[in-house]
């Protein structure tokens, strides 16, 4: 039975080393980025951003209590910090720990 976790575990390092070193060796010595790649950067953590806005509210009920209350101060704290700091981090984590509170101890 050992033997069969230490493969698992030897196969998963292999497979995330050859992900890991896959665009090193896909675009070789190429000095410049190409452009899809850079647009990319660009979009994608907006675009993650707004799934994970998505995804978190879908479940939110308006008819019953607490009337998604407790979601959206939570969100409400995120875009004020976020305003504020320009920080998407700090803005996380404070909506979070914002939304946990208010679940926790309020609602």
């Amino acid at each position: 039975m050992n033997n069969h976790y230490i493969l698992l575990i030897a196969v998963s390092a292999m497979i995330t080393m050859a992900i890991r070193f896959a665009p090193f060796v896909l675009l070789g010595g190429e000095k410049k980025t190409p452009a899809m790649i850079e647009y990319l950067g660009k979009v994608m953590p907006y675009s993650i951003m707004g799934m994970l806005v998505v995804y978190s509210l879908k479940n939110i009920s308006f008819a019953f209590s607490p009337y998604a209350l407790p979601e959206i101060l939570a969100c409400l704290v995120v875009v004020v910090i976020h305003i504020w700091r320009r920080n998407t981090l700090l803005s996380i984590i404070s909506g979070t720990i914002c939304y946990m509170v208010l679940i926790q101890n309020i609602f």
